[in-house]
């Protein structure tokens, strides 16, 4: 796939109709220095976009194999254009996580909105817990992710928190998950 042709042909569409994207997935890590093996290119978008950037690739000759309401894959014919994933995201969360990309180099001088750390863990939380079979490949990429400097800890704790991944949170850091309750926690230490 020649995904600095097919990056610029997006991203150039993207800004023309001021359309806010941002790269997760394996670009993504690339961006904060880790180079995993990819058939595919992914961005995060505003949900408000989706039929205008379906169409868009609709037009290239892609075509759409699955879409909902979060979520749309393409694959184009064509195998050196490849296949291009999208999750939309809309309200305080399209905010939050817009507020916070930053451009990062990609592919050689090609530098790009990026999500940030935080975030892409985020993504790789949830899909864990919506594919279990990914669980082995996402958490290799969420420890290589915590190894960055500057990352917000206690925001990472509250995704797997949110996800119901707790425990594998824990399994990250290296730590035991406590089994007293809170409340209990607060009692004993006054004893």
């Amino acid at each position: 796939m020649k995904f600095k042709d097919i990056l610029q042909l997006l991203t150039n569409h993207f800004e023309q109709e001021k359309i806010d994207y941002a790269l997760i997935g394996a670009f993504a890590l690339k961006a904060y220095g880790y180079v995993r093996a990819t058939q595919d290119v992914d961005f995060l978008v505003r949900n408000k976009h989706q039929d205008e950037i379906i169409a868009y690739l609709e037009s290239l000759g892609y075509e759409t194999i699955y879409r909902s309401a979060g979520y749309s894959n393409h694959v184009n014919p064509v195998s050196k254009l490849g296949r291009i994933g999208f999750v939309y995201v809309k309200g305080q969360t399209a905010k939050n996580i817009f507020r916070e990309t930053r451009r990062l180099l990609i592919l050689g001088d090609l530098s790009l909105p990026v999500i940030s750390p935080e975030h892409l863990i985020a993504l790789k939380v949830f899909a864990m817990k919506n594919d279990p079979d990914r669980v082995f490949r996402e958490m290799a990429d969420i420890k290589h992710i915590l190894s960055l400097l500057g990352i917000d800890i206690e925001a990472i704790k509250r995704y797997f928190n949110k996800y119901g991944q707790l425990e594998r949170y824990y399994e990250l850091i290296g730590e035991k998950q406590s089994t007293t309750p809170p409340f209990r926690a607060g009692l004993e230490k006054r004893k």
